[in-house]
């Protein structure tokens, strides 16, 4: 299989950061690589294993360090499994899975079977969020309950405004590596500046083949099945989950959704305050 990332050293670039991210965190963790049907999931593992269970699923070209740095906290209520998610810029496998099938799912619930977890609380911001609902359809057995930030699968935005606000800036700076370009991307999606997302994903746009295919949504059939309580919390200037929209329509098709929270300042990606507030919701569940 030919991988992912387009050079050693760009590899190498970018598991530095992904490193340098986990060591500024100044947390105790352990590793644990599960073999799966689908590759090898590194997870990181983050306090005390008497503490009910939580798995936390990052976002597209995201990492397992960037999810514990966005919810500090969750160690002091739950054992916390940050996973790096298969086929992204992180230490897990380079398998791209199929958004449109229950592969996610089945990836998922066989990490939950793997690490004998029982009433699991899962937390997953934009494309993590796919991935949760993914795994209550395939089977959510053991899940007890899920937070979901801004996710995908729900709803999309418009494909024009992402073109020349999100992907045309993406490419400008792949061919140009001229840092404003990548400064206007993160303008549109991040309700605050982040030196780390700058690094970080420059790298990425230029050392990682990235997946740009169309984001499915959930049909309303498969979102009537879901009995798990759901916790959505959307932006109000989310330009790719339009948050307005995105409640509308959980509200028409979820039956277990449990609480809806709308942050009225906040873009694709929350700021520091905003994630607080998702943090207590969870530490409060």
């Amino acid at each position: 299989m030919q991988s992912l990332y387009k050079s050693e050293f760009g590899k190498n670039e970018i598991l530095n950061l992904y490193n340098q991210k986990l060591k500024e965190l100044g947390i105790e963790y352990t590793y644990r690589i599960i073999d799966t049907d689908f590759g090898k999931t590194n997870i990181i593992i983050t306090g005390d294993s008497t503490k009910p269970p939580l798995i936390i699923v990052h976002g597209s070209n995201g990492c397992a360090p960037i999810a514990l740095e966005t919810y500090p906290t969750l160690s002091e209520k739950f054992q916390v499994f940050a996973i790096d998610v298969l086929a992204q810029p992180n230490k897990s496998a380079e398998t791209r899975l199929n958004m449109k099938d229950n592969s996610y799912g089945l990836w998922i619930n066989e990490l939950i079977n793997k690490l004998e977890l029982k009433n699991v609380t899962m937390a997953g911001f934009s494309f993590g969020g796919l991935i949760i609902l993914k795994t209550l359809i395939q089977n959510e057995s053991n899940i007890k309950e899920v937070f979901l930030s801004a996710p995908a699968f729900i709803v999309n935005g418009n494909p024009l405004i992402a073109l020349f606000k999100i992907f045309i800036p993406m490419k400008q700076y792949i061919r140009t590596q001229k840092t404003k370009y990548i400064e206007k991307f993160l303008e549109t999606l991040f309700s605050e500046k982040d030196e780390f997302a700058l690094n970080y994903l420059s790298k990425v746009f230029l050392y990682f083949d990235m997946d740009f295919s169309p984001i499915p949504i959930i049909k309303k059939k498969e979102a009537l099945s879901i009995k798990t309580p759901i916790t959505l919390i959307v932006a109000k200037n989310d330009i790719i989950f339009p948050g307005v929209k995105m409640m509308k329509r959980a509200n028409k098709i979820f039956p277990s959704l449990k609480n809806t929270l709308l942050l009225e300042n906040s873009k694709h990606v929350q700021n520091r305050n905003d994630n607080t507030k998702i943090e207590k919701l969870i530490l409060q569940e």
